[in-house]
This record gives structure tokens, sequence and C-alpha cells, in this order.
């Protein structure tokens, strides 16, 4: 349950804040939605209350999260599926649907892998962006800092620094 001014993640869409929480009747039901705005666009989303959870609206993640994330993107083992770069392109679109900031970690850690040795398609670097917009977003919030500092920490991490 959230209160109006908490701080949460909404999939694909990234942070928000609940702005109002309000009850609409909806073909004669009555029902209570969290207004969120989300903070990267100022867009506004109405999200039932009762199905926050199912859609997967969470709180934003812990300074120990953050960590275990940091590692994620620190490993450079990882294996890479020698697939077309749709296939790779979809699946990748998934990972980011489900709004788990380690799903984005990992899409973001293996896009910068597939840099190193190729050029990424025109959809590849837009995943890339979305993820890394979405990451920035969530943990200078968590971090309490600034999305720069976030920036500059990715950067590293990606670049075998961190």
């Amino acid at each position: 349950m959230f209160s109006v001014g908490d701080i949460a993640v909404y999939p694909a869409h990234g942070v928000g804040v609940i702005e109002n929480i309000e009850t609409k009747e909806i073909s004669g039901n009555k029902q209570d939605f969290y207004i969120m705005r989300i903070l990267e666009n100022g867009m506004k989303i109405f999200i039932p209350t009762k199905n926050a959870k199912s859609v997967g609206l969470r709180s934003v993640v812990s300074q120990a999260e953050v960590d275990n994330l940091y590692e994620i993107l620190r490993r450079k083992d990882v294996k890479i599926t020698n697939q077309s770069w749709n296939r790779r392109y979809r699946e990748y679109m998934e990972k980011i649907k489900t709004g788990s900031i380690y799903d984005i970690a990992e899409v973001y850690r293996n896009l910068n892998i597939i840099k190193t040795e190729k050029e990424l398609s025109f959809g590849e670097r837009k995943i890339l962006e979305t993820a890394r917009s979405l990451l920035v977003k969530e943990l200078a919030i968590a971090k309490c800092c600034k999305e720069e500092d976030i920036e500059k920490d990715l950067e590293e991490l990606c670049n075998g620094m961190g």
C-alpha cells in the first residue's frame, strides 16, 4: 500500500510519485486508483490500488539491493547468446517490461558488452538508452545522490573500472 507523496516504480515507465489516491466509478463499480506522475516525463498513470502488485508497482530498491545491482553490472563473464538482433531486442524488451531492476541491469550490461564487439542496431541503442535512463533515475533516488553521479558509476562499471 502506497501513500500520497511516496516514490514508487512502475514497470517500463520508471520512477514516479504517488500524487493522489482517488475513487472513481467505472461501470457502476467504485474503485480506488493511485494517481502517479512519472518523474522522467510528467506522464500521469492511473493504477487501480487492488491491482498495484499484479501490474508490478513497487518501492524503490534499498541500499543493499544497489550493491547487488552493481555486482550484476560488474560481471563481464556472461554468455551473450548469438541470436539475431531482433530476437535479442524482443527478449530485452520483455525484461524491461517486467519492471525488475535486476532484469534492467542485465539488459544494460549485456548491451554494453555487445557494443564493445559490434555496432548496436537502432532498436538496441534505444533499449540501451531506456535501460540506462530507468537505472539512473531509480539508483539516484535509492542512493540519495545526483543522476550525474550514477551515470558516472554506470560508465565506470561498464568499462571495467568499477
